[in-house]
């Protein structure tokens, strides 16, 4: 007959089973609450504190480099893409017209000086005219002064005091005319001399604007750059403003990110963003700072704006540029270029910032290259005025 066995020695072994399947479930239940505690607090205390948007794009200063007079192209000296510095020759200009131009305006210099003298010469002939007429005024009233008493003695005929009469009123009116010519002469060259006649000064002003049109064959680089978008040719037949290059400073770009509407209300000037390129990828992680934030959406300032007042209306949520600063440091070590992809990323913990910039930016870009000195065509007028006074 068989033994029947104890149930008592049967459920231990499963209870301890049972037991360690229970720890086991409680600890990876612990876990995944911790790692739902944990994912909670990352998503209120991090993700929501933050913005983000691929809908981003490196933007730079364009500067487009224009013809600041007529002419034929004789040389262009920077290429596509090539780097060139602020005040380096990039086009050239035919010189001839301008030359002819510079020729004629100091031959109109001189000879506006040469008018000066002439006009004080004149205003001293008049006035000598002047004595003349005075002379002869004098002359007939004593004639006239003469005859009077002998017209009282009927000695001569009252015709020929009339006569006498007639010539007074003439020779005064001679002497009227001789002071307005006097007068006219002297008004354009009283208190002046050549150097300082409004006609010598705008002929002076005429060769100036001569000697700078000369100097504007040459075209050179406003600032610092790559060259880009270039349409000239050797050859080609360029007019006053016509645009013939452009220079991009590529050490100056910055990115603009359009977020949506509903994510700017936590937006604010100087708040720290991260920016991944497409070009780099995670190999370089760009830091920067809010900047601005633009004054409208990109539908408002768009060629044709959408009519939302039409019946057929489909709400779109919209978007927002706003300029994201770059490290100046970074952007040289890792160079970006114009219209590349990004994915910008903006702590908004620190909300202290105002939504609006609060006075005026610093300028990223300027250049003095078109301020001209033009003290050696001043020294060159004086020299003409000198020589023909």
């Amino acid at each position: 007959m068989s033994e029947v066995a104890n149930p008592s020695e049967v459920s231990a072994p499963e209870a301890g089973n049972n037991g360690k399947r229970n720890r086991v479930l409680s600890i990876i239940t612990v876990i995944f609450v911790v790692l739902g505690i944990v994912a909670f607090l990352w998503w209120f205390f991090i993700l929501t504190q933050r913005e983000r948007t691929d809908d981003a794009y490196v933007g730079g200063t364009q500067v487009a480099v224009s013809a600041q007079t007529f002419g034929n192209v004789v040389s262009v000296s920077a290429d596509e893409n090539q780097l060139v510095t602020a005040g380096q020759v990039l086009v050239t200009l035919d010189n001839i017209d301008a030359k002819s131009g510079l020729d004629k305006a100091s031959s109109a210099l001189a000879q506006s000086v040469r008018q000066f003298h002439q006009l004080k010469e004149q205003a001293a002939l008049f006035d000598s005219a002047i004595a003349n007429r005075e002379l002869d005024v004098k002359r007939a009233q004593d004639d006239l002064q003469r005859r009077e008493p002998l017209l009282a003695q009927d000695a001569i005929a009252a015709e020929e005091l009339r006569h006498v009469s007639d010539v007074v009123a003439q020779a005064k009116s001679a002497l009227q005319q001789a002071q307005h010519q006097a007068q006219a002469a002297h008004a354009l060259v009283d208190g002046t001399d050549a150097h300082s006649n409004p006609a010598v000064l705008q002929a002076r002003r005429a060769y100036i604007d001569a000697w700078i049109a000369l100097q504007r064959t040459t075209i050179v680089a406003p600032i610092t750059g790559h060259v880009a978008q270039r349409t000239v040719q050797p050859g080609q037949r360029v007019q006053s403003g016509q645009t013939l290059l452009s220079v991009i400073p590529l050490n100056t770009v910055w990115v603009d990110a359009n977020f949506k509407e509903v994510q700017l209300r936590n937006l604010r000037i100087g708040q720290t963003a991260e920016v991944k390129s497409d070009l780099y990828g995670s190999d370089a992680i760009f830091t920067g700072k809010v900047s601005g934030i633009g004054a409208g959406t990109g539908a408002a300032f768009a060629l044709l704006p959408a009519q939302n007042a039409s019946g057929n209306w489909i709400k779109v949520i919209q978007r927002v540029p706003v300029r994201i600063a770059l490290d100046a440091d970074q952007v040289a070590k890792h160079p970006l270029r114009i219209g590349l992809s990004t994915e910008v990323t903006v702590d908004t913990h620190d909300r202290s910032g105002s939504a609006l910039p609060a006075g005026p930016t610093s300028k990223d870009a300027d250049t003095h290259i078109y301020e001209l000195d033009v003290t050696p065509a001043e020294a060159q007028a004086d020299a003409i005025i000198s020589k023909q006074s």
